[in-house]
């Protein structure tokens, strides 16, 4: 199982968490990161850039790490939509990014299935970039016929194009572009409104969803050391910190699973030196040596036979 890199510090703690579940999702699954992009639409470069928090995770790139890891998708798309709702609000380097709406900067370009990179750049002359705005554009412009339309209407009559006088073909062809910008107004006006109500919706739906999902880590903090207040419930020893008995944690792990590992590590006589929820190589060491202890395969990676032996 390869070694996952830290997360870089100005990532958003939903973002942080709706990565630390595609990792574990990963690891779940044993798939390397090349097997990954074997059976996905993505290359291995950009399963690496995504997980190690290089660039945001695409939609579609959750979904079908969730189809390839045969696990629910639900859950992980909450995350994804409440983590893009936090990205949009924050610059790289984690502080407040300044609203940019309204000014010629294009969206920074974000990879494609199979690799493909966007290059739909104003200076590239890609179709997004051609095609920005045209909603609007054509909007102002049939309203600006329509305004032509009706100053014409009160101040001339229509000519007819056949030569017969005064007539209403002259008046019908200038009606045309008016009927046509008011269509066009209220297709941009309707498709606002509904993308209005799915935010809504999103977020609303997301509240309960993220309290569950950052319940475990809601309270932790990096660097600190934790007690350990051993009990026994159920038949299995507790430190208090996490009741998982299947995350896999390894070099890089963090958070209160880790502070578990480490309290029972104590208990039973292995100690790592450390409660302080980092998984460190002090802490893979004394993993090793409480695995070779209990007869089990001694690779430092805590997985479901160790959390078994460790709540013994």
């Amino acid at each position: 199982m390869a070694r996952w890199k830290e997360l870089p510090p100005g990532l958003g703690e939903r973002e942080r968490q709706l990565l630390v579940q595609l990792r574990r999702l990963k690891d779940h699954s044993g798939l390397s990161l090349a097997a990954l992009a074997g059976r996905t639409s993505y290359s291995r470069s950009s399963w690496e850039r995504y997980l190690n928090g290089k660039k945001p995770v695409p939609r579609q790139a959750v979904e079908e790490l969730a189809r390839v890891c045969a696990a629910d998708p639900t859950r992980l798309l909450v995350l994804h939509e409440v983590a893009l709702g936090d990205r949009s609000g924050r610059s790289p380097d984690g502080t407040d990014a300044p609203d940019t709406r309204g000014t010629a900067g294009a969206p920074a370009a974000v990879d494609q299935p199979g690799g493909a990179e966007d290059r739909s750049t104003p200076e590239g002359g890609g179709r997004d970039a051609r095609n920005a705005g045209v909603p609007e554009a054509q909007a102002d412009r049939a309203a600006a016929d329509g305004e032509a339309a009706g100053t014409e209407a009160a101040g001339t009559e229509a000519v007819d194009p056949e030569g017969g006088g005064p007539g209403r073909s002259g008046r019908a062809a200038r009606v045309v572009p008016l009927g046509r910008g008011l269509l066009v107004v209220s297709l941009v006006a309707a498709a606002a409104f509904v993308a209005g109500l799915l935010t809504a919706d999103a977020w609303r739906d997301a509240r309960p969803a993220m309290e569950g999902a950052s319940a475990s880590a809601s309270g932790y903090r990096r660097g600190q050391t934790y007690d350990c207040e051993i009990r026994r419930e159920k038949g299995e020893l507790r430190a208090g910190h996490s009741t998982t008995r299947e995350m896999l944690l390894d070099i890089n792990s963090t958070g209160f699973d880790v502070v578990e590992t480490q309290c029972l590590l104590r208990e039973h006589g292995v100690d790592p030196q450390a409660t302080d929820g980092l998984y460190d190589e002090r802490t893979k060491e004394a993993v090793k040596r409480f695995q070779k202890e209990r007869g089990l395969v001694a690779d430092g990676i805590v997985g479901p036979d160790t959390w078994r032996e460790l709540r013994r």
